[in-house]
């Protein structure tokens, strides 16, 4: 159970991470599960039902389910994961007749693991709740950070309550948008798409076979991603101007839109949840440490969806966070101090802005009715079909085939 009545709270802390979606709870039972003695504090407000109502899924890459699978939680998780046997790319109009396939990517990773496994958010963040709790991750979730001041020897975090607790190490786990970033004095590079992301989970009467597909469509990619049964998680891209209005449709409109670029490949189709959409755009901050604070997953980096691989460059900032905090505590350094998180400033930074640069050019590349691009991006994706070193890249890189990544990621203990 979170320990969250007030007289429970610690005064001190090791560790404090505010905010505890996957990434921040995925870290605290990392430095856990490989530093018992060390206090981890959580501050999570989000209510329960807050998280069984996310009708998200997402696709983990095969390094982020050995990191799961080193921290305990990945057998627990497979059960109900579907694993991507098969990716497609296609490129047309919605109202093209036909969808030629450009690009064909099919597991290759490893003969026994697929390149990614597609698994809903809710049971992600039960899970690593669970695991936390068990391991004694104080969860703090009747509270948010209200504030911090930053000393020599440790940060001072004032919460909502008005309790206060000292740590060696403030973790902003806390979106996108987070407030403790701003209050840090952290400029981000930010430019907003006009799109938005709908997501919403579909049931059909054939199965998908394990198969993902991409549509580049003039709005921008819809992506189908398969779950367990024959259901498919759905990412569509639209112009801000479109979003709002299909939102506002009656259910069977919004399911003719919806028809209309899916397609009836997998027979009648079905909605099964409630449609959520999200403003799409570019976000990454120009610093990721300072002295006693440092930005893991949305808070130091906000990517486009195209590429899928927003929730998988957090989970390397958790394991590379985690790693740097250990290592650093078994020296017996003071692993708050800016010359320590320097190490996880320069190892994760380089892949976050490479990330941001690739999803924000395929995006402006492919959501445009530009016939000159679509002739041209047509035909590059035709030649990379035909390139089996570049395809293995590509897959390695969805994968999250890396000799360079945390230890978590390669499937080893910190």
């Amino acid at each position: 159970m979170a320990k969250s009545v007030k007289s429970k709270l610690p005064s001190k802390a090791d560790v404090l991470i505010a905010g505890g979606g996957y990434v921040g709870l995925s870290c605290a039972v990392a430095i856990k599960n490989a530093a018992p003695h060390l206090t981890v504090v959580v501050v999570d407000p989000v209510p329960e039902h807050a998280v069984e109502n996310d009708e998200r899924a997402s696709a983990i890459a095969a390094d982020a389910s050995r990191m799961l699978d080193a921290l305990g939680l990945w057998q627990g998780l497979v059960k109900n994961a579907q694993p991507i046997n098969e990716m497609i790319v296609t490129d047309s109009k919605v109202s093209d007749v036909t969808r030629p396939v450009f690009l064909t990517f099919t597991n290759d990773a490893q003969e026994d693991e697929p390149f990614a496994h597609m698994v809903e958010n809710r049971e992600l963040v039960k899970s690593l709740r669970k695991k936390g709790d068990a391991d004694g991750v104080i969860r703090i979730t009747e509270n948010s950070v209200a504030d911090f001041e930053t000393e020599m020897t440790e940060s001072i975090i004032s919460l909502s309550s008005g309790d206060k607790i000292s740590t060696k190490l403030l973790v902003a786990c806390d979106g996108v948008r987070s407030r403790l970033r701003d209050m840090a004095g952290i400029k981000t590079v930010h430019w907003p798409y006009d799109q938005k992301g709908i997501v919403c989970t579909v049931e059909h009467e054939r199965p998908h076979e394990g198969r993902a597909e991409e549509h580049f469509l003039p709005a921008g990619p819809f992506a189908i991603l398969p779950l367990k049964g024959n259901r498919s998680s759905l990412v569509w891209t639209e112009s801000s101007h479109d979003a709002d209005r299909l939102l506002k449709q009656d259910e069977m409109i919004f399911e003719a839109e919806l028809e209309q670029r899916f397609g009836f490949k997998l027979g009648e189709i079905k909605l099964i949840s409630k449609v959520q959409a999200f403003p799409l755009g570019l976000r990454l901050a120009r610093e990721f440490a300072r002295q006693r604070f440092v930005l893991a997953g949305d808070a130091a980096h906000g990517i486009h969806p195209i590429a899928g691989q927003g929730l998988n460059l957090g989970f390397k900032d958790a394991a590379a966070l985690a790693e740097t905090i250990i290592e650093a505590d078994r020296l017996g350094q003071d692993f708050g101090t800016i010359d320590v998180l320097e190490r996880y400033q320069m190892w994760r930074r380089f892949d976050t802005v490479q990330m941001g640069v690739v999803t924000d050019v395929l995006n402006r590349l492919f959501s445009n009715d530009n016939s000159f691009l679509r002739a041209a991006r047509s035909f590059g994706l035709g030649v990379v079909d035909r390139m089996p070193v570049m395809k293995k890249y590509f897959i390695n890189q969805a994968s999250g085939e890396d000799v360079s990544a945390p230890k978590l990621l390669r499937g080893q203990p910190i």
